[in-house]
């Protein structure tokens, strides 16, 4: 009885430490306005939410790369590209950390429409994004 009971204890124990995620990727995945993934951004650190960039992320979507509770799944592919306007394009490099930054604007990454992919395993080895 007494062994079963410590299952159950480290069981629930497991449970209760895994962190909870309040959203995944997969909802914005395609991309789109930089200015609405920024309010949603907004949103999402107000209420102290998770968000795990899961799957295909391509353009604002990689803006949650700034989330204050991110993380990184390594099958994750996370797609770089210019964005529509020099406010935009801004807008998506002040998401990302001064590696990446450095990384996309050395190699010329944003100021092309042409998607580059760089998957989660490099984002979290090379960039060190916290890992899911």
């Amino acid at each position: 009885m007494r062994i079963r009971v410590l299952s159950i204890t480290v069981a629930l124990g497991a449970l209760l430490a895994a962190p909870a995620f309040g959203a995944e990727s997969t909802n914005w995945g395609k991309g789109g306005s930089t200015q609405k993934f920024a309010a949603d951004r907004a949103r999402l650190n107000a209420k102290g939410e998770r968000m795990r960039i899961v799957g295909h992320c391509q353009s604002a979507c990689t803006m949650f790369l700034a989330a204050r509770k991110v993380c990184v799944e390594p099958g994750a592919s996370l797609l770089f590209h210019a964005g529509n306007t020099p406010d935009a394009t801004k807008r998506m490099l002040d998401s990302y950390k001064p590696a990446l930054r450095s990384y996309l604007i050395a190699n010329k990454i944003m100021e092309t429409k042409a998607f580059t992919t760089i998957p989660g395993s490099v984002i979290i080895s090379r960039f060190h994004y916290p890992k899911c």
